[in-house]
């Protein structure tokens, strides 16, 4: 039980948005990824349907945005992954940077790829339990190296 317990505190999730995807960044967004120390052990192109995209944001169902979020996040391909690393998620936080560009620091891939709030380039779980549930949403067990 202690090995799973530390491999999921080693563990985040991503995607890169479909604005990013849209305007060329994947292998930008990637690049700071690994430069960072990310290990990528699942990845994969895709588009969410807007189902899956309710089913993976439903915590934010009840927000004013969410029809807006759904609706980006089904426009275009995604890349999602799983990156480990130690202290995966508190780290990745760090590298993407604030939800609003403007007020992400210098260096973080926000700042550097976002747009706005609303298409910001990237997703990153914000916790060891989300990123186990949305791994296991986008990948099956095969899938993951």
């Amino acid at each position: 039980m202690q090995k799973n317990f530390k491999m999921i505190q080693n563990r985040t999730f991503t995607m890169i948005k479909p604005d990013a995807v849209a305007n060329g960044h994947i292998g930008g967004i990637l690049e700071k990824i690994t430069a960072a120390g990310f290990k990528i052990i699942a990845m994969k192109y895709s588009q969410l349907s807007l189902r899956d995209a309710q089913a993976f944001y439903a915590v934010h169902s009840e927000r004013p945005f969410f029809g807006e979020l759904v609706e980006f996040m089904s426009s275009g391909p995604i890349v999602a992954a799983i990156l480990e690393k130690d202290n995966a998620v508190e780290d990745f936080r760090a590298l993407i940077g604030a939800t609003n560009p403007e007020e992400a620091a210098e260096g973080t891939i926000r700042k550097i790829y976002a747009t706005s709030i609303g298409e910001n380039a990237v997703h990153g779980s914000d916790s060891d339990e989300n990123a186990a549930i949305e791994g296991a949403f986008h990948f099956a067990g095969k899938e993951i190296f």
